[in-house]
C-alpha cells in the first residue's frame, strides 16, 4: 500500500512538473493533472492538499541549485560560476524555469515563487557563509544568478556559445566571490 501511494505521488507530481512547464500554472487543470498521472483528483488533493501545493512542490524538487550550494563554503563562488556558465553556454532550458516563467500572476502562485528564492536561494546560501550580513550578500548573488538566467532567456546561448569556458568561469568565479565576501 506505502509503495503505491508513494508511485502514484510520483506520478502526480511528474505530471505536474510535465504540465506546469508546458503550458502554465493558469492553464493547468486538476483533471489534466489527474489524467497525465493515470489518477483521480481526489488523490491530487490528498497528496498536495491543492494545485497550489502540488506547484509549490514541483518548484521545490525541480532544482539542482541545492546540490551546488552544499560543499565547503570557500568554493561556493566557483560552484555557482560553474554551474552558470555551463548554463550560459548551452541552449537548453530547465523544466523548471520553464515553469517559473509560465507560472503567471496569481499573488498564491507569486507567494510560493518568493518563499522558494527566500529559502532555497538566499537563505541557503546565507547559512554557508560567516561574517556581516550574510542574508544581503547572498541576496546579491540571488540577484545576479536570476537577473543572468533572464537575459538567456531572452538572448539565448547565441553570445557566449563560443566563449571560452574557463574564461567565463573566472570571471563569473570574481563576480560571486565579490558578492559572498564580508
Amino acid at each position: 500500500m506505502a509503495r503505491d501511494r508513494a508511485a502514484t505521488s510520483r506520478r502526480i507530481l511528474e505530471a505536474g512538473r510535465e504540465l506546469f512547464a508546458e503550458h502554465g500554472y493558469e492553464q493547468v487543470t486538476m483533471r489534466m493533472i489527474a489524467a497525465a498521472a493515470d489518477a483521480n483528483v481526489s488523490l491530487i488533493n490528498r497528496y498536495f492538499g491543492t494545485k497550489a501545493g502540488l506547484f509549490a512542490q514541483v518548484v521545490a524538487t525541480g532544482s539542482t541549485l541545492e546540490a551546488v550550494i552544499e560543499g565547503d563554503p570557500e568554493g561556493l563562488p566557483a560552484r555557482l560560476a560553474a554551474r552558470m556558465a555551463a548554463r550560459l553556454s548551452t541552449g537548453t532550458v530547465e523544466q523548471l524555469t520553464r515553469t517559473i516563467d509560465r507560472a503567471g500572476n496569481s499573488p498564491e502562485i507569486r507567494a510560493v515563487l518568493r518563499a522558494r528564492v527566500e529559502d532555497a536561494m538566499i537563505g541557503a546560501i546565507a547559512e554557508r557563509l560567516t561574517g556581516p550580513r550574510p542574508r544581503e550578500r547572498a541576496a546579491l548573488a540571488v540577484t545576479f544568478i536570476l537577473g543572468v538566467s533572464s537575459l538567456r532567456r531572452l538572448l539565448g546561448p547565441e553570445p557566449l556559445r563560443d566563449a571560452d569556458q574557463a574564461a567565463v568561469e573566472a570571471r563569473l568565479t570574481a563576480v560571486f566571490s565579490a558578492c559572498l565576501r564580508p
